[in-house]
This record gives C-alpha cells, sequence and structure tokens, in this order.
C-alpha cells in the first residue's frame, strides 16, 4: 500500500510524540523537551531527548533517532503498517485503502491547492490595482505597513459576481467551487463567495493556502456578516486549523508561550507590534481539536481575548470546552483585557510593553472559572450562594481526568466554603474556663437533618433524570431566530450552553457583530457555516409560543427566560443533585429538585397560558 507523503505528515501532526513514548518510558520534563533514559541501550544517565515540537526523539548515546512511526517500529516491533493503523487509529485517521481512489484522492488535494495559490495571486494583484484603492486605505487606517501587508499576504476581491471565474479561467467550475471560491445554486449559474472584501490568506501548518478570510468594506451592507471564512473543504477544516499556526510555532519554541486571540486581525496586529506567538480560531469558539493542537507547542497557552462581554463570552466558552480535556500539567491561562478594548488598540495606546505585562500576568484557568461563576448573578441570598455552588460542581463533573477533577472539586470548594462560611467570632465561654456546649434536646436546637436512606436516594435518582433537552435545545434556536431582538437580553446566561449545540456560538457572534440582526440575515450565518437551522420536527412536539407565528410579544419573551432558564440551569442541578446523592445529603437533594420542578413548572405554565 502506498501512503501519500500529505497523508503521513497529517498522521505525524495528530500525534503528541511523548504521549506514545511515555506509555512505556519514564519521561522527565526538561525545558521544551522530554528526557529519559535511552530503552535502545544501558545507560544511567538520561541522553535520551523527546521533542514534540519538532515531532522526534534523539539519543545523544546510540545515535537512535526518529518519529512516532519509528518508535512504533523499533521499540514496539511492529510493522510499519500495523503501527500506522495504531496509531491512526489514536488520532482519528482513516487508513486509505489500497486501490486507485486513493492516489486520485491525493492528485485532487493537491490540483486544489493549485487553484488556491492561483486565487491568491490574483487577490494580491487586485489589491494593488486601481480597484483596490478603498482596501489600501482600511489597511493604511489600521497601521498596517507594507511589510506587513506583504507578509500575510493581504489580497482584495473585487465586486461582481463572476469576476473569479474570469480571472481564474484556466481551472474548472467544479474546482472554483470544491474549493471553496464560488458557491453553487439549484437552477442559477454559480457566483463568487468572496466579492468587495479585504482578502486574507490562511495558511495550513506548511504555510500552503487553503482557505481564505474576507472582511467586508461597505459598512452599509447590513445584510451579509462583516467577516467571511471560506466553507470546510478537502483542504480546509476550520474546526482543526488555527490562523498563523505555521508562523507563531517557531517563535514559540523560542519564546516557550502561545496567545491565543479572537481574530486573524488581532494576529496581525500583534505580530506588527512584535509579538509573533499569536495564533486565532477561524470565526467560531476554540474547539477541542485546537486546544490540542495548542497543547503540542506549549502546555499552558494564554488566551487573550476582547475585553467587552462577547470577549469574556468567548473566554469561558473555551474554558468549558478545555475542562474535559485537562491532563497533568496542561492547562490554560487566560487575560482579561480592559473593558472595550481588543489587542489592538492596547498596543497603539499603551504599547507593546504594557500588552506583555498584561500575558505576564494572566490568571489560571481554575482562577478565572471562580472569579467567572462569582460574577455571573447575585449572591444575595443562601439560595444565590447555593446556585453559585451548583454551577461550579458543574463544571468540575466535566473535568475527565480523575486526579484533577479531584483537586479541582476540594480548591472550588474551599473557596465557597471560604466565601459562604466566613469565620464568625469564637463563641462564648463558660465560666469554668471550657467551650458551652450545645445540647440538641427538646426544642432547644433544630435536630440535624436526617440522613437519606437506600430507597430515597433511588426515589431522588429517578425524579431527577431525563427531560427532552434536544427538542428544548432545538425550540429555543429556532425562537431566537424568530426574534433575534431577545438574543442579546439573555447572551451571559447562554454562554454558559458551550457544547450543547454549536448553533448556540453563532447565535453569540451574531449578537456580538455591529450589524442589525434579522431572521434572515440569523439564517444565512447558519447557512454559511454549514449548520441548519432547527426544523419544526426537531421540537414540535411542544407547542412553544416563540416558535408560533401568533404569539403574543410579551408572552414570547416570558417563555423564551423561562426556556433558556431550563436549557442552563437544568445540567447544573443535575450535577449537583449527583454529588448530594452520594454525600447521602437528602435536605440538599429535596431543595435542588424543587428549583428543578419549578423550572418545569415556569415554562409548562407559561406554555399552557399561550394555548388558552
Amino acid at each position: 500500500m502506498s501512503l501519500s507523503p500529505q497523508w503521513l505528515d497529517e498522521l505525524r501532526a495528530r500525534i503528541t510524540l511523548s504521549a506514545v513514548i511515555s506509555r512505556t518510558t519514564r519521561l522527565t520534563k526538561a525545558g521544551h523537551e522530554f528526557k529519559a533514559c535511552c530503552p535502545f541501550h544501558n545507560e544511567k544517565s538520561p541522553s535520551f531527548t523527546v521533542n514534540d515540537a519538532k515531532g522526534f526523539y534523539h539519543c545523544f548515546g546510540c545515535g537512535a533517532h526518529g518519529d512516532a512511526i519509528r518508535w512504533m517500529t523499533d521499540q514496539r516491533g511492529l510493522s510499519f503498517m500495523d503501527a500506522v493503523k495504531e496509531l491512526a487509529s489514536e488520532a482519528g485517521l482513516e487508513v486509505p485503502a489500497p486501490d486507485p481512489r486513493a492516489a486520485q484522492a491525493a492528485e485532487q488535494r493537491d490540483s486544489l491547492h493549485d487553484v488556491m495559490a492561483a486565487a491568491q495571486a490574483w487577490f494580491v494583484e487586485r489589491l494593488a490595482s486601481d480597484e483596490g484603492e478603498r482596501a489600501r486605505g482600511y489597511l493604511a487606517t489600521r497601521g498596517f505597513d507594507a511589510h506587513t501587508v506583504q507578509r500575510f499576504g493581504f489580497g482584495y476581491a473585487p465586486e461582481g459576481r463572476q469576476a473569479m471565474k474570469a480571472a481564474l479561467g484556466q481551472f474548472p467550475e467544479a474546482k472554483l467551487i470544491e474549493a471553496g471560491l464560488r458557491i453553487a445554486v439549484d437552477d442559477k449559474e454559480p457566483y463568487d463567495r468572496f466579492r468587495g472584501r479585504l482578502m486574507l490568506p490562511i495558511e495550513d501548518a506548511r504555510g500552503r493556502v487553503i482557505a481564505f478570510g474576507g472582511r467586508i468594506l461597505d459598512a452599509g451592507k447590513t445584510d451579509a456578516p462583516k467577516y467571511l471564512n471560506s466553507p470546510d473543504t478537502p483542504l480546509f477544516d476550520k474546526g482543526r486549523t488555527l490562523y498563523n499556526l505555521h508562523r507563531a510555532g517557531p517563535v514559540s519554541r523560542q519564546s516557550g508561550r502561545l496567545v491565543v486571540v479572537e481574530g486573524y486581525m488581532d494576529v496581525i496586529a500583534l505580530a506588527a507590534a512584535g509579538i509573533g506567538d499569536a495564533v486565532a480560531p477561524l470565526g467560531t469558539a476554540l474547539t477541542e481539536r485546537q486546544i490540542e493542537l495548542l497543547w503540542r507547542l506549549v502546555e499552558v497557552p494564554v488566551l487573550c481575548f476582547d475585553g467587552d462581554a462577547a470577549g469574556q463570552r468567548a473566554a469561558m466558552r473555551a474554558v468549558a470546552r478545555a475542562l474535559p480535556l485537562l491532563r497533568p500539567a496542561h492547562s490554560l491561562k487566560i487575560v482579561r483585557l480592559p473593558a472595550g478594548m481588543d489587542p489592538d488598540d492596547l498596543v497603539k495606546r499603551e504599547g507593546t510593553a504594557a500588552m506583555e505585562r498584561m500575558l505576564g500576568d494572566a490568571s489560571s484557568l481554575i482562577d478565572t472559572l471562580w472569579a467567572h461563576e462569582q460574577g455571573a448573578a447575585p449572591l444575595a441570598t443562601p439560595e444565590d450562594k447555593a446556585g453559585l455552588k451548583a454551577r461550579l460542581l458543574a463544571h468540575v463533573e466535566t473535568i475527565g481526568d480523575q486526579d484533577i477533577k479531584a483537586l479541582y472539586r476540594r480548591e472550588l470548594l474551599e473557596r465557597f466554603s471560604a466565601y459562604a462560611f466566613p469565620k464568625r467570632e469564637q463563641q462564648a465561654w463558660s465560666p469554668q474556663g471550657q467551650p458551652a456546649k450545645t445540647e440538641w434536646r427538646g426544642n432547644n436546637r433544630t435536630p440535624p437533618p436526617r440522613r437519606s436512606s437506600p430507597q430515597d436516594t433511588q426515589r431522588l435518582r429517578h425524579a431527577a433524570s431525563g427531560g427532552a433537552r434536544s427538542a428544548l435545545s432545538a425550540a429555543v434556536i429556532a425562537g431566537f431566530i424568530r426574534h433575534p431582538q431577545l438574543i442579546v437580553r439573555h447572551a451571559d446566561m447562554l454562554a454558559r450552553s458551550a457544547g450543547l449545540d454549536p448553533r448556540f456560538d453563532l447565535l453569540l457572534d451574531a449578537a456580538d457583530a455591529a450589524s442589525p440582526l434579522d431572521s434572515a440575515a440569523l439564517t444565512t450565518i447558519f447557512e454559511s457555516q454549514g449548520l441548519a437551522p432547527p426544523a419544526p420536527g426537531d421540537y414540535a412536539r411542544v407547542p412553544y409560543p416563540f416558535v408560533s407565528d401568533d404569539a403574543d410579544e410579551a408572552l414570547v419573551a416570558d417563555a423564551l427566560a423561562a426556556a433558556v432558564a431550563m436549557l442552563v440551569e437544568e445540567p447544573a442541578i443535575d450535577a449537583a443533585i449527583e454529588d448530594a446523592t452520594t454525600r447521602f445529603d437528602l435536605a440538599e437533594q429535596q431543595r435542588l429538585l424543587a428549583r428543578k420542578r419549578e423550572l418545569a413548572e415556569r415554562l409548562r405554565d407559561v406554555t399552557l397560558r399561550a394555548r388558552a
């Protein structure tokens, strides 16, 4: 079987070499590398090194050298194909079938690279032409000099629905569509995806153009997204790609740091200011695959999102997705920029040194989690404080590593106890100099709550179970598409639903955009990201008023508020019930179940009012 170099490069990129080697060899962290006594020859002092960033191991004693595949063949004794199949299974890659189709697919990808290279050259040419004057003016307002413009490959996509087809006529129409440069619509002539936009190439780890991002230049176009990225193609998977990784990687190996910002313009602004170890996700919240990419370069990357509410929600969505992936020594740090500022603003107003200070003072993941949940809701009553505890424990339950989960639980519970039960003055002393005793007799004090029996626990587990969450989630999304003016009102609550449905991320991102929202614009945004709006069959079992055409506006607002509260709070309550169950705390279980019933009854009542 013949495996293409591109496929083998992808396999190596998805495997963390130290994780493979550490299964049979004890590794010790040493700077940016790992050290060990060489498994290929007997030695007393370590001369065997593993470098994840470069993807190879090397022994200075015996000269053993290789990558993950070589390790599996030399140390494990596997054949080449057996080693490839085992690593591919871990990486979630399918080994190409031994038939001509594999070679044909590789040839197809190569031809798409040719299409993207030609498109990039054309965009650059258009930027330098008379058509690109407005785009050049925008770049000047951002303070990007000629070196920065050339280094990052800025270009311009002219107006006109058929301009690219005419310019790249040497390629078949089907190739332009497959590359994401043109859009095919049933019964209509295909048209250019990018029109009247400042263009920026998105490259892979080898520096090859695989996609484009375009910023609109006509501020009056409220029916089009401000930023538009290529769709997923055979070359481009936005969930697996980090913008600027091929440039930031070498810088990161020198600095020992990797900075994640919100968008590619922030990356370029930081690079122009001398901070070259920054990357960005591409139009969506940071994904699990992107977090794993970051960890291959540094153990604790720094998230630096904008100081507005949208930026902080983006940071918390990244935190929520990182928690299940946490492993020893690997985490995140988070920088909270001043309100209303992005990295470019901070650098321009206060200089690069101020930005470096903020990156150096980044908060740990657990500090960020505690601060966010402490400020997420009022904490004036005992019920409010119990809600804080439930939210914290719900986050803890998502952590996969059992040691880290236990440590997070202990640390957060200690912080909660110190906050909710501050130390009070020492109790009065008896005349004999001994502490006064409290007797549990008669009506002197309320007796301690009884512990639950196994039968109680089983009954409460049954009562706490279930709920048509997927239907409710689909209905809420459909409701916000019908009533987009209500998204902002619930943005903070929705930000806590990270991982529930990727369409919530799009709703939040759309609400954060400057352009006014309407149902058609939201539908267009969903379709541009390859996500379909919910269909009536997804939620039709319950006639929620916010998906009805003739419901009263006040009733719609009440029903959406009740549905969002149910959707967001229920998982935290279920996690807290599970925790109370393991502690046989019947009183806490009953309180949580009462809150769950309250949420369900509120949603039921407002739905019945709509049907009356």
